[in-house]
């Protein structure tokens, strides 16, 4: 007999997908619980079925948004107009749905995009949960602002200290921030604020907020804060990367990418130990072309074998045939798995928090290229905190990084020499830590099982409340 059944509400994109994914498989394992996963149409028609067929325990449910072939980089603001009010919809039609054939929702969790799905849940008396799928810190950050302990808008040279903290330059914060920062960005200030605002709403409780961390990796973070519960229950990762504890779990099973032929995995066996660069900028960093003619100059510089994720059309490179005689080119791969293989020296990354947090997980040294958002944050911590990385310096202007400097970087974890070696253990340290938090009785683990047990007292006692 089902005890919970949630309904899980997240932002159609891959880095979204992939956590709020993984958190439904592993909420389906660990008790009675079973999980409706709500997204938009452009997202769902993509989704591999992997997790549909051999899980019972997860739906998978979609609607229109009138953006159905995915949404457009040039009509953003418009785009979340439209998910707000066609995805509010369905989520209350869901809800209704539910309670008409007598398998009612218990529980709402959501994604840090989508607010208004908590809105219409608290309307309808369905107790709410935040998924927060970045940093603990970012959460702090964000916090603050919410409480105005700074200026919507920082200089980049303005050092800021903020309780609980690294201590951060303005340059160090999340791109929305910066005082050179467009306004079209400002709807992101405005739904982080959003959430907030709905956490408050219940001041007899101490809402708990889901956070894709672990405990060692940001403890004073997830402490500081005690307005709320912030209760790390990452890496949310597939298991067989992770805690081992299910080895058929290989996949995330939601890629809006199809993934390039396998024959990456054989390059990668054929390639000596800790020797491979993995160069990859996540679903949706836009690099410019010349940008793109200096990374490729960068990786034949460093003489080295390299994997180098390039989504889209075909990139013409002046140097395209000395890159395919040193290196391999694919259209998309399985992370997770290059991450986890042996051949990996080190990753090339943007920073997005999924890439960052596989990475710790697997123990390899980044190099961290951050674009925006909470990307600059990320890679400040990386670099500066965790100490398992290096950080491309950037010109002054902005403008593109050259050749010589991510040759620089890259030699760096490369060589040998003793700062790349202790940042490699660094990221060996955090990586056992990482699988420590997911044992049974590791820190995340543990999370998870008070969240889901008091999820079921509850739903005994009737209460409603936003934990």
């Amino acid at each position: 007999m089902v005890k919970s059944n949630i309904l899980l509400v997240t932002f159609p994109a891959q880095g979204h997908i992939n956590p709020s994914l993984q958190l439904a498989k592993r909420l389906v394992k660990l008790v009675d619980v079973k999980v409706t996963f709500l997204t938009s149409q452009s997202a769902i028609r993509r989704i591999t079925k992997t997790c549909s067929k051999n899980n019972s325990l997860i739906d998978f449910v979609s609607f229109h948004d009138g953006y159905d072939m995915g949404w457009p980089n040039d009509d953003f603001q418009g785009f979340m107009f439209a998910l707000r009010k066609h995805g509010s919809k369905a989520v209350a039609d869901v809800i209704a749905a539910a309670r008409d054939e007598g398998r009612p929702f218990t529980r709402l969790i959501y994604t840090l995009l989508v607010p208004w799905a908590a809105q219409v849940a608290y309307n309808l008396q369905l107790p709410i949960t935040l998924l927060w799928i970045q940093p603990a810190t970012l959460f702090g950050i964000y916090f603050y602002y919410f409480n105005n302990y700074f200026d919507g808008r920082v200089g980049s040279n303005q050092v800021i200290e903020l309780p609980g903290l690294p201590k951060l330059d303005g340059s160090d914060f999340p791109s929305y921030f910066l005082a050179s920062s467009p306004n079209l960005y400002d709807f992101a200030i405005s739904t982080f604020t959003e959430n907030f605002e709905i956490l408050d709403r219940d001041e007899a409780r101490r809402p708990i907020v889901l956070v894709n961390t672990f405990q060692d990796l940001e403890a004073e973070p997830l402490r500081v804060i005690d307005k709320y519960k912030l209760m790390a229950i990452g890496p949310l990762i597939p298991s067989a990367f992770l805690d081992g504890k299910d080895p058929s779990d290989t996949s995330f099973g939601g890629d809006l990418i199809e993934k390039s032929v396998d024959d990456y995995v054989e390059w990668l066996d054929s390639q000596e130990k800790l020797s491979v660069i993995y160069v990859a900028f996540g679903s949706y960093a836009e690099i410019s072309k010349p940008q793109m003619e200096e990374i490729a100059k960068g990786l034949i510089k460093s003489q080295r074998p390299f994997l180098w994720v390039i989504r889209g059309e075909e990139m013409v490179f002046s140097c395209r045939e000395e890159l395919e005689k040193q290196g391999k080119i694919v259209g998309w791969c399985s992370q997770v798995e290059v991450l986890s293989h042996p051949s990996l020296g080190c990753f090339l990354t943007h920073c997005g928090w999924n890439s960052s947090l596989e990475s710790v997980a697997s123990g390899v040294p980044m190099v961290s290229f951050p674009q925006w958002t909470d990307q600059i944050t990320n890679a400040k911590l990386i670099q500066d905190y965790w100490r398992s990385g290096v950080r491309v310096v950037k010109p002054k202007d902005g403008g593109v990084v050259e050749a010589d400097e991510i040759t620089r970087c890259l030699e760096i974890l490369m060589d040998g020499g003793e700062r790349g070696q202790q940042m490699r253990k660094e990221a060996k340290k955090w990586a056992a830590l990482a699988k420590e938090a997911m044992k049974e009785d590791g820190s995340s683990n543990v999370n998870l099982n008070i969240f889901l047990h008091q999820l079921v007292g509850e739903e005994i006692d009737g209460s409603i409340t936003t934990i």
